[in-house]
This record gives C-alpha cells, sequence and structure tokens, in this order.
C-alpha cells in the first residue's frame, strides 16, 4: 500500500501536537532522548543539552521523525522531548506503555498495577498528556513550549526471552485495551527476537490485530522465513539491531532483510537505531551515536535493494503504522 492510499488524511500524534501522517517523512521508528534503568546503570540519557545535540545531528542527517521509545518508570521526561523537538525541527513520536519486569527495580510501584489501572494509565497518557515525572497518582501533565500538554502516540509493552511474565502479560493485555479505546498501534519489545507469534496470539486474544503492532528487536534473531510469515500475516517488523557486531554484522542484517523484502510484504518492515546508550551517543561522548542507521546503514540498503524500498521502509511504513485509527 502506497502512501497516497494509505495514510494521507490520517493523522500522527506528536509530542507538539497532531500533525499529518503525510509530512512525517523519513522515521527512525525506535531511539531514546532519555533512559534511566536498574539494567542499565552507568549508561543513563539524562541530560537535556547532550540529548538535544543528538537529536540534532539525527535531523540533520535528514531524518525528520523519530519514536522516543521510553515508556513509563524509565526516566522519560516528555516536556523536555517537547523542546528538543521544537528546537530541532525533529518530529517526535513519544510511546506510553511499559517495559519487560527487569527493568524495574523490585517494589517498583508500576509493577502492582492490574490490567485495569493499567490501561487507564496508558490510555489517559494518549488523550490527556503524559505526566511531567512518573509517579503512582500521576501529578502534573507534561506541557510543551506552546504550553500545550505533550501526548503520547504509540504504546509499547516489553517480554523477556522466551516468556511472558505475569506483569509483563497485564502490560499487553492493557495496551491492546488503549490501543482500543484511543486508535494508536503497539510496539512490543521482543528479547533476543522471541516468542513472535506468541505476542501476537495474546493481543489477538486481546482484540487487536497483527496489523496494530510491530515487533521491535525480531532482527536479534535472522530468521527470514520467519520474518516473511509474520509480515503476511500483518505484522510489522522493527529491524533496528545494527552497529551490533558482537551479535550480528550489519551484512547478516542486510542478508536478511533482502530476503524478507523479497518473500514477505515489504510494507511492513521499519528501521530504527535502538542505540540506547549513553556510551553509544555522539553527544555523550560516545559512539556510534544516533546517525550510524542514516549516514551508514541506509546507503548499503539503498545498494543493496534500491532507492524505492528503502524510502517505502523510512517513510510510507511508519507513517501507517503510526497514523490514528
Amino acid at each position: 500500500m502506497s502512501s497516497s492510499t494509505a495514510h494521507d488524511h490520517g493523522l500522527v500524534r506528536t509530542v507538539l501536537g497532531d500533525r499529518p501522517a503525510s509530512e512525517l517523512g523519513r522515521c527512525d521508528y525506535h531511539d531514546h532522548l532519555f533512559q534511566t534503568s536498574p539494567l542499565l546503570a552507568g549508561d543513563e540519557l539524562d541530560d537535556e543539552d547532550s540529548s538535544r545535540r543528538e537529536a540534532a545531528e539525527l535531523r540533520a542527517a535528514d531524518i525528520t521523525t523519530m519514536v522516543e521509545a521510553t515508556p513509563t518508570g524509565l526516566g522519560r521526561d516528555p516536556a523536555g522531548v517537547a523542546r528538543i523537538s521544537e528546537a530541532t525541527g525533529l518530529a517526535v513520536v513519544h510511546v506510553s506503555g511499559a517495559h519487560r519486569s527487569e527493568h524495574y527495580a523490585a517494589g517498583h510501584w508500576l509493577l502492582a498495577e492490574g490490567v485495569t489501572d493499567l490501561a487507564d494509565r496508558f490510555t489517559r497518557d494518549i488523550r490527556d498528556g503524559l505526566p511531567d515525572e512518573d509517579v503512582p497518582d500521576r501529578g502534573p501533565t507534561a506541557r510543551g513550549p506552546s504550553g500545550e500538554p505533550v501526548r503520547a502516540g504509540l504504546l509499547k509493552a516489553g517480554i523477556g526471552y522466551w516468556r511472558i511474565d505475569p506483569f509483563e502479560r497485564r502490560v499487553l493485555a492493557a495496551v491492546a485495551a488503549a490501543a482500543g479505546e484511543t486508535g494508536v498501534s503497539v510496539m512490543v519489545h521482543l528479547e533476543h527476537g522471541s516468542a513472535t507469534w506468541e505476542v501476537l496470539d495474546v493481543l489477538a486474544a486481546e482484540g487487536l490485530p497483527a496489523e496494530r503492532v510491530v515487533l521491535a528487536h525480531v532482527d536479534r534473531n535472522l530468521d527470514p522465513g520467519l520474518h516473511a510469515e509474520l509480515t503476511l500475516a500483518g505484522a510489522y517488523l522493527g529491524y533496528d539491531g545494527m552497529a551490533r557486531h558482537r551479535e550480528a554484522p550489519d551484512s547478516a542484517i542486510l542478508d536478511c532483510l533482502e530476503r524478507v523484502l523479497a518473500t514477505g510484504d515489504p510494507g511492513r518492515v521499519l528501521l530504527g537505531g535502538d542505540v540506547a546508550r549513553r556510551h553509544r551517543y555522539h553527544s555523550y561522548g560516545g559512539m556510534p551515536g544516533l546517525t550510524y542507521l542514516p549516514l551508514r546503514f541506509v546507503p548499503r540498503l539503498r545498494r543493496r535493494v534500491g532507492g524505492h524500498l528503502a524510502e517505502q521502509l523510512l517513510v510510507d511504513n511508519p507513517a501507517r503504522l503510526l497514523t490514528l485509527r
């Protein structure tokens, strides 16, 4: 489905307000401007000036939209993200939702919430605005530079490696409910690309079809046959494992991606960086930076599959996923 039929009349909810999906341009479907987690001690993304400089680099590399994939309770800063978006011209879609259990310290208040409370919290993040600070009673709503609420435009859930624990199952049920209420889509963090069909089955049982779901990190399991089947079942796939050569070289990701685009549905693949660590951001003193995706990976992809297909993955597909239903 081309952009001219899929989303010319649709809207995407960004941190600076709703805007036409046709204006999003090239999208990095998965990265972070702020993030802290017990799992990532010493790798906090917690400095607005540094994150703004990194966002400006990404925008200068001709990425015009990104998804800020940091969910509830992990150091997100919606007002800061809105200020960065206005300052850099980078459109940002913020997630609501929750991560897999290990990202929360033992006893964290979010882990005790039931499906109804979680769904209500996530729905309010999308409809009313994200809270300034993640606390049990929400507190004041984050405001952008114009004074308007900073609202989420995508939901996120996460699971462990071949595991959906009770908290994660509640989160999946809650994001499905909130997606049904609000019309946004859902991103699911898969640990090492595991449990793809299982996640889709849980969400389908909760009323959310595969075409409203993007499976993040699916390329941590480079199985082109599986990936093609998932796209033909309607699911979106998030390829975001580039520049992680300890796990797999970019060449292996390109090989897999080329086969999936040829045998599956090329309208169901998205590209992201998920750089996600202080020591990997230029502005925090590290490498390869958020610009690795557009400057290093995408040119190789263009040479492999052609400019038209590369643009579909960067422009048409994310715009369709992010369009409010």
